[in-house]
């Protein structure tokens, strides 16, 4: 008796985890929702997906919106996007969003944006409403060196047969600095831009920036532009204390020159005054060699001492220095 009781609850446990099986396999309430939409698939097709390892739910309700929205898919199709890594309900919701707002975009267009990376759902909304896309603050210097902080609001659409291999905001945003900073940088002066500044809007919505790109610019408005430093007065600055320096360093160079050349010569003199002292401390030994050779006389001395007496009174009466010129007795 024990034995049966056990056999029977082994046989309920197979036969609850057979049904649920079966259950998992066989996805009747989604081929019932499938069939009341109007979409025609058999039990077997969607066993299939099952053992190709595609959630039917992710393809067939994509597929029933599409249906109930008047757009004739293919499951195949739908299959084979799931299968390729994309986003089917986002597809099929562009799809959708698409048709009703009178947009031309085919399934084949839709699922090679989002193969791409890009969410194809997002660039319709964007194409049906255009999106605002905030500049950061852009800084410029007019021609009188003040210097200008510009801010623009830049309202694009998102064109739908450039969304692949077109390039994405960040361009839009460098391309519309741009233009910017060459806006304002040709103006005269900073007041003409503070007067005008649509001129900076039509400048730079003629350059075409929108080219190559995922987007197309309707309009760039510039929201706030502020005077910041006058760059042009701290240039000047800083080139007036750099001449300053550098005029500095050739002063002192033409002064470590002349100190140099001033101990160069002094060196000489002192040289001149040894050669000098040395000519004088000859001139006795001069004077006794010509005493004993007899070429030289007592009155021929006098006659010496008298010219060097002359002449250091001459040099006394003139106020130099005899000091160097002393006569010898």
């Amino acid at each position: 008796m024990q034995q049966l009781d056990i056999f029977s609850l082994f046989f309920l446990f197979g036969t609850v985890a057979f049904v649920s099986m079966v259950a998992w396999a066989i996805p009747v309430r989604l081929w019932v929702e499938a069939i009341s939409a109007g979409v025609r698939l058999g039990i077997a097709y969607l066993v299939g997906m099952r053992l190709r390892k595609v959630r039917p739910t992710e393809v067939v309700r994509p597929l029933v919106w599409a249906t109930k929205a008047g757009i004739q898919l293919s499951v195949n199709d739908l299959e084979a996007h799931y299968l390729a890594g994309g986003r089917v309900d986002r597809v099929v919701r562009a799809l959708i969003s698409a048709d009703k707002a009178s947009i031309e975009l085919g399934f084949q267009q839709a699922a090679a944006i989002d193969l791409a990376g890009r969410d194809v759902f997002e660039a319709v909304q964007v194409s049906v409403n255009p999106k605002v896309i905030n500049t950061p603050k852009v800084a410029a210097m007019a021609k009188d060196g003040i210097q200008l902080i510009a801010q623009a609001r830049v309202t694009v659409r998102a064109n739908i047969n450039r969304l692949v291999g077109g390039a994405g905001e960040d361009t839009i945003l460098a391309r519309v600095g741009e233009g910017i900073v060459s806006s304002i940088g040709s103006a005269d002066t900073h007041k003409q831009v503070l007067e005008n500044p649509d001129d900076i809007s039509k400048t730079v919505l003629a350059k075409g920036l929108d080219s190559g790109t995922a987007f197309e610019i309707l309009s760039i408005d510039i929201a706030d532009v502020d005077v910041g430093k006058n760059i042009g007065a701290d240039l000047q600055t800083h080139q007036a204390e750099a001449d300053k320096q550098v005029a500095q360093a050739r002063a002192e160079e033409r002064r470590a020159m002349a100190v140099a050349l001033e101990q160069e010569m002094k060196a000489k003199v002192q040289e001149m005054r040894a050669d000098l002292v040395k000519a004088e401390a000859e001139v006795p030994l001069g004077l006794a060699d010509a005493f004993r050779q007899g070429h030289m006389g007592v009155m021929d001395y006098v006659r010496y001492n008298n010219v060097q007496s002359d002449t250091s009174m001459r040099k006394a009466i003139a106020g130099e220095d005899d000091s160097d010129t002393e006569p010898l007795a």
